[in-house]
């Protein structure tokens, strides 16, 4: 605390600040943003703690201490959509966070720039098209009347599958259209951190006898290793989002037991049966997860990978 009090009494700080006020200026709007629309809803916290009533309001409503926390803990649905939280989230973890790095490596082998191009704005795009239209997309090529896919399947001797009323189909069906939608975007991440690589290295490897695939390993993920390190930390802390907005759009009573998430269950309680106390606790203990998990990851990455975050 003395030594950030003496630096910020530095004559220098200020004469610096002074000198780009400028760009000091610029950190308003997003200050703003972070205080308004971060900090200040944590006030709201504090009716998972009553029985919150919206004509008592948070100064009336009365307090009833860890209550909707021990209702959390007891109750039997919010075990089942927890068990599908960590499995959609586990799910897409194992073959959608790889798929991006996969992708990305093997572009970057590709010499044609124009195809390269190509292939990159094509894989992208889909990142900008919202989950309602990729609903109604899917719904339509899946469809079990009139569905390219299923038509397929019965033209190739199999039944026709209603994927969206079949609980053992869902569950892959979200982990797909996930993986059709972002991985995409993500590529370009790596594509960029491949970009910084010195090419120097590779022309080392190759004096050395490396080829392609023995520079992809020796050099190019040594390259990349640090942001996915960071990509899968970042990824830990979205582990109990599950996809919420993806599953609220897509999903339907017939499969609640295999996709209702802690996003969707709150919004249900919240919304649909105005217990808005108790699905505050449970997006409460969403975030206490989600922050364990980022610390809990970066721990180990850095004690096992050598890096981390902080």
């Amino acid at each position: 605390m003395k030594v950030t009090q003496a630096h910020a009494n530095n004559p220098r700080t200020w004469k610096t600040i002074v000198k780009d006020w400028d760009l000091y200026l610029m950190l308003v709007p997003g200050m703003m943003f972070l205080f308004l629309l971060k900090y200040t809803p944590m006030y709201g916290l504090i009716i998972a703690f009553q029985d919150f009533s919206i004509f008592r309001g948070i100064g009336g409503s009365p307090w009833v201490g860890l209550k909707h926390f021990e209702r959390l803990i007891a109750n039997d649905q919010f075990l089942n959509v927890l068990i599908n939280t960590i499995l959609i989230s586990f799910y897409k973890l194992i073959f959608l966070f790889p798929a991006p790095i996969i992708v990305a490596v093997l572009l970057n082998e590709i010499r044609k720039m124009m195809f390269k191009r190509i292939v990159q704005s094509v894989i992208y795009l889909p990142h900008f098209i919202s989950w309602v239209i990729i609903s109604g997309l899917f719904i339509n090529m899946l469809s079990l009347t009139d569905g390219i896919v299923n038509t397929v399947i019965e033209w190739l001797g199999g039944e026709r599958i209603a994927f969206f009323m079949n609980q053992s189909a869902f569950r892959p069906l979200l982990v797909v259209t996930e993986g059709w939608k972002e991985v995409g975007w993500g590529t370009i991440i790596y594509l960029a951190a491949i970009a910084s690589i010195d090419p120097q290295l590779y022309e080392a490897a190759k004096m050395d006898g490396a080829n392609k695939f023995q520079q992809m390993i020796h050099v190019t993920l040594p390259g990349i290793f640090s942001t996915i390190v960071l990509m899968f930390i970042l990824r830990l802390g979205n582990m109990l989002e599950a996809g919420t907005e993806q599953i609220l759009v897509m999903y339907n009573p017939v499969v609640y037991d295999v996709a209702d998430v802690i996003g969707t269950y709150v919004y249900r309680v919240g919304i649909g049966a105005s217990d808005y106390s108790f699905s505050t606790a449970v997006g409460m203990f969403e975030s206490v997860v989600a922050f364990a998990l980022v610390v809990s990851g970066n721990a180990m990455c850095k004690k096992f990978l050598g890096r981390s975050i902080w």
